[in-house]
């Protein structure tokens, strides 16, 4: 299932395109490209969901509407570390919130469209998971149907289902490093026991490898990137 995830790309001259575009300067920017990055027919982040183009395969996966059944049907671009804990603590976002960051922030900016951070998600999970944190919580099933991320409103917490635990967790190292972002020690020491017990699979390797040839960079926490193959 997460191979056929990150398979990112449907052919060679697909690759070649999209690894020799410029990195993103804006968050719009990065969702044209990440497009690009995705098979056409590829697999949603948080629930593992099928889906082709811009539409979701729900009934395939199992996954059942919460609320918003018309979100829960299309793909949005999600921010692994939200934008909130990018910005809140930015001059921009306090004279102006995300808008003024996203239009005057040149660091902000980046951070906003970096592409290790961007991840295609079903729109009602992404709308649900806002910027809360993640985290554990007790199990209950049936929240998405069959889909095993679980979201508390009351707690302001998520629980990612099992095989992206580790992704998430070497992202925002790898955001918190780039961008300067401090991390609490309680979401540090999450984070090391996530990156610890779900390691770095084939998958995230390859995605890793695509993103760095448009980033011009890659995720030093998930493993070494060759460059040279980029060209």
């Amino acid at each position: 299932m997460m191979v056929r995830f990150f398979t990112l790309l449907c052919t060679t001259l697909a690759f070649t395109a999209v690894a020799h575009a410029e990195a993103p300067r804006t968050f719009s920017e990065a969702k044209k490209l990440a497009w690009g990055l995705y098979a056409p027919q590829s697999t949603e982040f948080y629930c593992g969901c099928k889906y082709t183009g811009n539409r979701v395969d729900l009934a395939a996966c199992g996954y059942v509407p919460r609320k918003n059944a018309n979100r829960a049907k299309r793909i949005e671009w999600e921010h692994i570390v939200p934008a909130w804990q990018i910005g809140h603590l930015r001059q921009c976002w306090q004279s102006g919130g995300r808008k003024n960051c996203t239009k005057s922030d040149a660091v902000y900016q980046r951070a906003e469209a970096d592409l290790h951070n961007l991840v295609p998600s079903i729109g009602e999970v992404n709308g649900d998971r806002n910027n809360f944190s993640f985290g554990w919580l007790p199990v209950q099933k049936g929240q998405y149907g069959a889909c095993l991320t679980q979201v508390d409103f009351k707690a302001k917490k998520v629980m990612p289902r099992p095989s992206i635990r580790g992704m998430i967790a070497r992202t925002y190292f790898y955001m918190s490093k780039q961008y300067n972002l401090p991390l609490s020690r309680q979401d540090t020491q999450l984070y090391q026991a996530w990156n610890k017990t779900y390691p770095v699979e084939s998958w995230e390797l390859q995605r890793n490898q695509r993103v760095a040839c448009v980033m011009g960079h890659g995720n030093e926490f998930v493993g070494p990137v060759n460059m040279k193959a980029c060209r």
